[in-house]
């Protein structure tokens, strides 16, 4: 790595709209899954450094190498940065994710074999800015139980943080998955998927497409009505996100579709 990446991170924060209620709400989704999956790494990374106390939104560089130094016209340019931004812990988690690519651009060798810890928070921040922490996580659009180090660590992984994987998750109402599979497309490769949203008493169901986004189907209505050639199952949102980016890689990638 090199500096340029320290200075990548910081252009990512400087354009960050914290004050973006409306994106906060339209990303509501999968800022809850970005703010989950940063749960989960930093506790693995707490557990490897015996930062337990510390966890969860705290400078993992502190633990990793005491006497790192973030070089000086980074540390300047960072602190200009996040001058006024609030939370403390907000500010104190941007500032770690620049000194934790610092530390990197030092570095060929990760300092340990864990994902990286802040991209999912940054990625997180840029659809909508911060959160609040009070009882709950308050990610001013959806609010999320903290949980601890062990419940965190032991936690799903989520790891497909492609944008439009993620904007393909955000939508209104409560949402349920489903997997459509059969004898030659068993689950975990299905020949489809399919949600049903309810908002406001409406239902819609869709299914995502070869054309890579949701659209109108009647299967769900027509397996309530017992017309169930065509066997689903309910599966998780992660589960859905890694079905969308596997179809989104093969489809850019290619110009065939298999359904």
């Amino acid at each position: 790595m090199t500096e340029n990446s320290s200075r990548r991170v910081l252009q990512r924060l400087r354009s960050i709209d914290w004050a973006d209620d409306f994106a906060a709400s339209k990303h509501a989704n999968s800022r809850a899954l970005l703010m989950r999956e940063y749960l989960r790494r930093v506790a693995l990374w707490a557990r490897a450094y015996g930062a337990e106390q510390s966890w969860p939104f705290f400078d993992i560089v502190e633990h990793v190498d005491a006497n790192f130094q973030t070089p000086p016209d980074i540390a300047a340019e960072m602190e200009e940065i996040l001058a006024g931004l609030a939370p403390t812990s907000v500010k104190r988690t941007c500032r770690a994710a620049i000194r934790w690519v610092a530390l990197r651009d030092t570095r060929d060798d990760p300092p340990a074999e864990l994902p990286d810890p802040y991209e999912p928070l940054l990625l997180m921040y840029e659809r909508g800015g911060g959160y609040f922490l009070e009882e709950y996580l308050d990610l001013n659009g959806v609010m999320i139980r903290l949980g601890n180090v062990a419940s965190n660590a032991s936690a799903t992984p989520f790891v497909t943080l492609a944008p439009a994987t993620l904007d393909a998750l955000d939508a209104e109402g409560q949402i349920t998955y489903y997997a459509k599979v059969s004898d030659g497309s068993p689950w975990p490769n299905p020949r489809g998927i399919v949600r049903r949203r309810i908002d406001e008493g409406q239902t819609c169901d869709e299914a995502f497409t070869r054309h890579l986004r949701w659209e109108p189907t009647e299967y769900l209505k027509l397996v309530d009505l017992g017309h169930n050639d065509v066997d689903h199952v309910k599966i998780t949102e992660i589960e859905a996100a890694s079905f969308i980016e596997s179809v989104t890689t093969k489809i850019r990638g290619s110009s065939q579709f298999t359904s």
